[in-house]
């Protein structure tokens, strides 16, 4: 290798890293001109988690071409609203609206019932999540570190836990979503939306005891999924709650 780098990450993007590379001075040899982008990515870190990127001659963008002796410091963003001057993290759409990719269903589903749209396919391919991630303007959701490198995909995050709870803590504070909750407006099953519903027009659908009890009904009106306030409504309902007190934002 003809020319050497140094670059070092800081806060969160060391858990992209390997032990000996966390919180120092990396060194990276390289050949030619590579962007600061393919370099970053090449030592574990995809892009959407980057925010500003500083060099011996300030702040630059994914597209400058490294030179020899660079030394170069990486951040990312504590939180979405965290954008400032030199900010990579293109302005975000909001509402905000999700993509979540196979690795990440329970927690597509946990969003849908806080009301956040979250678009979700066990089938997906990731070459699909990154293509409508671009042409609808969404947020990658993925535990896969591969699918955020790749680069039509604009706005992303690595679930660093693999439990449910822990994810969404890390999903809301991330993207502050908490004053975008609307629970129960979105279907679980679908993510289409739900609009109440005269009972005369699902009655035929209802099991005996539940058209007895029950006058107040929702439906889904992508896939016609009927809900209705009975003790699963009361058991979403204990479960938001303690979802929301663990969410201190």
């Amino acid at each position: 290798m003809d020319s050497l780098a140094h670059f070092r990450f800081f806060y969160s993007l060391n858990d992209f890293l390997s032990k000996e590379n966390k919180n120092t001075s990396i060194p990276y040899p390289f050949n030619g001109s590579p962007s600061v982008k393919d370099a970053i990515e090449a030592l574990g870190v995809p892009h959407p988690e980057v925010d500003r990127i500083m060099t011996n001659q300030g702040f630059v963008d994914f597209n400058y071409l490294l030179q020899n002796n660079d030394e170069l410091e990486v951040y990312t963003l504590p939180d979405i609203s965290a954008r400032a001057a030199n900010s990579l993290t293109p302005e975000p759409v909001y509402p905000l609206s999700f993509v979540a990719d196979v690795h990440a269903g329970k927690l597509a589903k946990t969003l849908r019932m806080l009301g956040i749209d979250t678009r979700y396919d066990n089938q997906i391919a990731d070459s699909d999540v990154a293509r409508i991630a671009e042409e609808e303007n969404l947020v990658v959701l993925t535990r896969d570190i591969g699918l955020l490198k790749h680069r039509k995909i604009k706005w992303g995050y690595w679930l660093r836990s693999q439990q449910t709870n822990q994810q969404l803590f890390e999903v809301v504070n991330r993207f502050k979503l908490r004053p975008f909750f609307k629970p129960f407006t979105i279907c679980m099953e679908c993510n289409g939306t739900i609009k109440e519903i005269d009972k005369d027009e699902v009655l035929q659908l209802l099991p005996a005891k539940t058209a007895q009890y029950f006058n107040e009904f929702y439906q889904c009106t992508d896939c016609h999924r009927t809900y209705w306030k009975g003790s699963h409504y009361e058991n979403m309902i204990t479960k938001i709650g303690a979802m929301l007190e663990t969410l201190v934002i």
